[in-house]
């Protein structure tokens, strides 16, 4: 199993998909250990308009755990086969590890308004 997430340059999450630096993608045993990580650089811009969907699924990613994340870009993910887990925070890593072992409930909360803050600070510009 493959298991993405958006994360800024100290490895936390990003609280929203479509802004992070680029994108962690774990590789997990069927043991339930991670044996991989590496770094997908991030198609800056509303997520749910980039490629980064086919690219994550073309790697084999079917797991998504992000912070905010707007609905369109659950969609295009969901229709790449991604499933998304919303309201994750921390360390990239520990969160993943949180997943493997059954213990991330998604928070069902979608970024849906324009005019919500990205990561740096600045108002998200583009309408899910």
């Amino acid at each position: 199993m493959k298991i993405a997430v958006p994360v800024t340059v100290n490895n936390k999450v990003d609280n929203h998909f479509g802004h992070c630096d680029f994108y962690e993608v774990y590789s997990v045993s069927d043991e339930g250990k991670i044996v991989e990580r590496k770094t997908i650089p991030s198609l800056q811009g509303c997520g749910c308009k980039s490629d980064i969907a086919s690219v994550l699924a073309d790697d084999g990613v079917s797991v998504m755990l992000a912070g905010g994340i707007g609905t369109g870009a659950i969609k295009v993910l969901n229709n790449a086969g991604i499933a998304v887990f919303r309201g994750c925070a921390g360390d990239a890593s520990k969160i993943v590890e949180k997943y493997i072992s059954g213990n991330l409930v998604d928070s069902g909360e979608s970024c849906q308004e324009l005019g919500s803050l990205t990561s740096d600070g600045n108002h998200h510009q583009c309408s899910h």
